[in-house]
């Protein structure tokens, strides 16, 4: 197949650090390339991921801009679509036309590509997002048979408005890379914990913060502020007047909820990690923690922390518990006290089983293999 992959315009691909739709997209487009597939990807121009074309509308990602008021951020999503219509357009001039593309952009992507006419590529594109997010969308929006979805987990499509629902065409859970490395064993682990993700109050960092102080576990926090990757970036933003992050709402809340408890010690925050240093801190800390207090729709991260053979501590909410084996895996909890105290019982928890576990259920060629089933029916219904 002739796949154009629409990353979007955010982040890299695959990302520095964090990036969990980037990462998504990256394990996916190698796997499909390694079976003989045909990858164009469309994401910003500094992307370093082997394909078989790039398609930008900048030349570098617009991160920093998400979270901002919406006329300075739907712009920069409909500059993006608009050079993959170009993509579209002149690969069908040369006598070489795509098959489908896979957008992971939200709402933009599938509402620019499905008013193509009817001559226009099939279009699947998968809900990375919490779908009370731009409801009346997902309610209204209909597909007309050429544009279909997929979902990251079950209870994600449980969730979504019934017109939605009638257009999933099937659910493909997260993977990562898989490694084959055996994980360090528990006694040979630092005494930290790990929250890896975007440091804002849906992502629970304060009640990280409580617990941890409480169970007497150090905590390391790594991810970005308001798309703002570390701390030098953070400060030079608020000393300047005219950048957006002063008015982002994470960088306010940062400010207020978990700045005044980083002591350097006990709980330290050291900004977003990739490559090799985002492996060590997976690999060595004693727990990833998803102290989320929102529907979790995917967790790329909690995928990413069992492959690493790390337990994970987690909220039950959304996703989670369909993807942590209480007990086997990882704690889930359903509420702060519960939380603390799975802090206390990590060492109950067995490295190779976490390992074993994400091999067998997050491995890239199984998500390879249900896109391409969705492919397949995508193809189908619209009479390709």
């Amino acid at each position: 197949m002739k796949v154009l992959m629409d990353a979007g315009p955010w982040l890299p691909v695959p990302p520095p650090g964090y990036g969990g739709v980037e990462n998504v997209v990256a394990t996916l487009t190698t796997e499909l390339r390694a079976r003989g597939h045909t990858v164009v990807l469309a994401a910003p121009g500094d992307s370093t991921l082997p394909v078989d074309g790039l398609v930008s509308a900048f030349p570098d990602g617009r991160f920093e801009l998400l979270g901002g008021p919406y006329p300075q951020v739907v712009g920069t999503a409909h500059a993006h679509e608009q050079a993959v219509l170009r993509a579209l357009a002149d690969h069908a001039v040369a006598g070489r036309p795509f098959d489908l593309v896979h957008t992971h952009v939200e709402v933009v992507g599938p509402a620019v590509l499905g008013a193509l006419d009817s001559a226009g590529p099939p279009v699947l594109g998968t809900l990375h997002w919490d779908l009370h997010r731009n409801a009346d969308f997902w309610a209204t929006f209909d597909g007309r048979g050429r544009v279909c979805f997929a979902g990251v987990s079950a209870s994600q499509v449980a969730r979504a408005a019934p017109r939605l629902r009638e257009q999933v065409v099937g659910v493909v859970p997260l993977a990562v890379p898989v490694d084959r490395r055996p994980p360090v064993p528990r006694g040979q682990r630092a005494d930290r914990v790990l929250v890896l993700s975007r440091l804002c109050a849906s992502k629970g960092v304060d009640t990280a913060l409580r617990a941890c102080r409480a169970a007497g576990v150090p905590l390391v926090l790594a991810g970005p502020v308001g798309g703002l990757p570390d701390r030098a970036a953070l400060d030079a933003a608020l000393a300047d007047p005219d950048h957006p992050a002063r008015s982002h709402p994470d960088v306010a809340w940062f400010a207020e909820h978990v700045a005044p408890h980083l002591d350097g010690r006990s709980a330290r925050w050291i900004g977003s990690v990739g490559g090799a240093a985002k492996d060590e801190l997976l690999r060595t800390s004693r727990a990833v923690l998803f102290p989320i207090r929102w529907e979790e729709p995917g967790g790329t991260a909690v995928c990413e922390a069992l492959a690493a053979g790390t337990p994970v501590v987690a909220m039950a909410r959304g996703c989670l518990p369909s993807l942590v084996d209480d007990g086997r895996t990882g704690w889930l909890a359903g509420d702060e006290a519960g939380f603390t105290a799975a802090l206390r019982r990590l060492d109950a928890i067995d490295p190779e089983v976490c390992a074993a576990e994400a091999r067998r259920r997050f491995a890239p060629a199984v998500m390879a293999d249900g896109y391409l089933r969705l492919y397949a029916e995508v193809l189908r219904r619209a009479g390709r």
